[in-house]
């Protein structure tokens, strides 16, 4: 029998006379050889081979030099092309990449949103003509929009996702990577197997939705514990589901970790009811972030990665001012930067407000006592050591539409450039906590236990005051009972029957609610009083000594 050579990677077969340019590669969802019949650069002149000798010019295609004959498959046959995930190349020490993001809060509420289905269509016109290698959205709370996306500028971002509570996910066991469906119509290899993934974002979903122009690796999402109170309906954050969202990139060899999050909304600024639950929001998603970031695995959290990130992208709406608490909680402890801080070049409305109002969706009474406008929505970024990321450019746009003068949405959009490249270790930033930082990370922790001792407080005197109503209701119950088997007062008990064991009820749910609420707090109210201690007891030993976030965690995991 003929021995059959096994298959190398494409990189191995490729000849070393032949150089492809920078642009040029197995791009996803291509063939091998329509990727080797593209046009090869000839190499430098003058340039040595292995022995010394120079190597002699490759002339290209078409010029009429002979083009290598294509190499053999190195999949399993009957495997779409559009399966197919080719492994980057070996990072180079000058590498550096360029990546374009958009974020947008959609404001896309089916029959309460103005002219919904136009600002769908404008914004699927608008991306396909930027094409970004990112588009993070939030409040899709539809998933008839998000499907019209997804056809819309499946051409232009083949890899798209919608955190809901069911997520259908296709694990090739061979290949070990990791595919989401996207409703090609294909049909599925042997070697495919279904997963279902479940992952609860309250009853209307989270609206979180990413469309990406490279494949996704990985993608998972956290629910925030604390959501606000279900019996607010006017409100309504309860019945969403707060949440973030993650998505893991592979860029030239380099490990993006994508984060898209809404946290909830502020409804009065002088009597705010959910600040502690926004702080306990904005704690959970710095700790998120810091645990799958650094490879940490903890809880539900775990094995979601597998890899360290080496550069952290935050985009969302966090529905806090840059000098709210949770905001400072958030940037202190992850060590993220503010786009709109960093960037070299800003182009948009004043201040970098993604709500004014000069916004025809805007309500006046919203942005009180903010007249002018306010900014919520951000683009945070932070390079791991051996990188760094700077952005080049962040536009928003100003009330209207960049091509019409009708707005996308009531927030404005925000547009990043950021460039990423290898950093010198003499460059590199110190992942350590100098006095000044170590210092004022200490006061936001101390300010947020003190917040969240104040709203476990808050929540148990409600608990205690739904369980004496509780208790009333069971004492009335038992009265008309014993009313109604002595025969006197039978009229009366029955029309008082309905509304007592409506309030037994009621009240029941309110008491179970308010005594989750404080467990979820007392929780987080630990958490932060066992990183604040670590953080005084390193500046108390050693001011000069490294102090991680995400290390002192980790550590507290583990010693848990």
């Amino acid at each position: 029998a003929r021995r059959v050579r096994p298959s190398r990677p494409v990189s191995a077969r490729i000849s070393p006379q032949v150089a492809f340019p920078e642009s040029v590669g197995v791009q996803f969802g291509e063939s091998e050889p329509t990727a080797r019949a593209r046009p090869r650069l000839a190499p430098e002149a003058g340039r040595l081979g292995p022995r010394g000798r120079g190597r002699p010019p490759v002339r290209t295609a078409r010029e009429g030099g002979a083009v290598s004959p294509p190499a053999r498959r190195c999949c399993p046959p009957g495997v779409p092309e559009v399966l197919r995930l080719w492994s980057s190349p070996a990072m180079k020490p000058n590498f550096s990449l360029r990546l374009r993001v958009f974020n947008l809060n959609c404001w896309s509420i089916p029959y309460l949103s103005k002219n919904r289905g136009d600002r769908m269509k404008r914004l699927g016109d608008f991306l396909n003509l930027e094409s970004y290698d990112l588009a993070l959205l939030e409040e899709v709370w539809s998933e008839q929009d998000f499907q019209y996306l997804k056809q819309k500028l499946l051409p232009t971002y083949p890899a798209a996702h919608y955190f809901r509570s069911f997520a259908l996910v296709l694990i090739p066991t061979l290949a070990g990577q990791n595919w989401e469906e996207r409703g090609l119509g294909i049909s599925l290899p042997a070697f495919l197997t279904i997963k279902q993934d479940y992952a609860f974002s309250g009853i209307i979903g989270s609206g979180l939705c990413v469309f990406s122009k490279h494949p996704i690796q990985e993608f998972t999402q956290h629910v925030f514990t604390l959501n606000g109170y279900p019996y607010m309906l006017h409100h309504g954050d309860w019945f969403c589901g707060k949440a973030v969202g993650l998505l893991v990139l592979h860029l030239g060899g380099l490990v993006l970790n994508a984060y898209v999050t809404h946290l909830h909304a502020e409804y009065s600024r002088q009597k705010d009811i959910y600040l502690a639950h926004r702080v306990a929001q904005a704690w959970e998603l710095a700790q998120f972030i810091q645990c799958v970031s650094l490879g940490l695995n903890r809880g539900s959290w775990k094995g979601h990665t597998s890899k360290k990130a080496d550069v952290i992208l935050l985009c969302g709406d966090l529905n806090l001012h840059p000098k709210d608490l949770g905001c400072r909680l958030l940037m202190e402890y992850t060590g993220l930067h503010d786009a709109y801080m960093e960037t070299h070049d800003f182009k948009g409305s004043d201040e970098g407000y993604t709500m004014v109002p000069a916004n025809c969706y805007v309500k006046q009474q919203e942005l009180e006592p903010f007249l002018s406008g306010i900014r919520i929505d951000y683009v945070l970024y932070k390079a791991i050591s051996g990188f760094y990321i700077s952005c080049k450019t962040l536009k928003t746009t100003t009330g209207h539409h960049p091509n019409s003068g009708t707005p996308l949405s009531d927030h404005e959009a925000l547009m990043a450039t950021l460039c990423v490249r290898h950093s010198p270790p003499e460059h590199n930033p110190s992942p350590t906590h100098g006095p000044a930082e170590r210092s004022s990370l200490i006061s936001v922790l101390k300010e947020a236990w003190t917040e969240l001792d104040q709203g476990m407080a808050q929540a148990r005197r409600w608990s205690t005051l739904a369980g004496y109503a509780a208790g009333l209701g069971l004492l009335l119950l038992a009265l008309l009972c014993a009313l109604v088997v002595e025969g006197g007062f039978r009229e009366v008990a029955i029309l008082l029957w309905t509304p007592i064991v409506g309030l037994v009820l009621g009240a029941g749910a309110v008491y179970l609610f308010h005594v989750q609420e404080t467990k979820n707090l007392c929780r987080d109210r630990a958490e932060l009083q066992h990183v604040l201690k670590r953080a005084r007891e390193a500046q108390n030993l050693n001011p000069a000594s490294p102090l991680l976030p995400g290390q002192q965690e980790g550590d507290g995991a583990e010693e848990q």
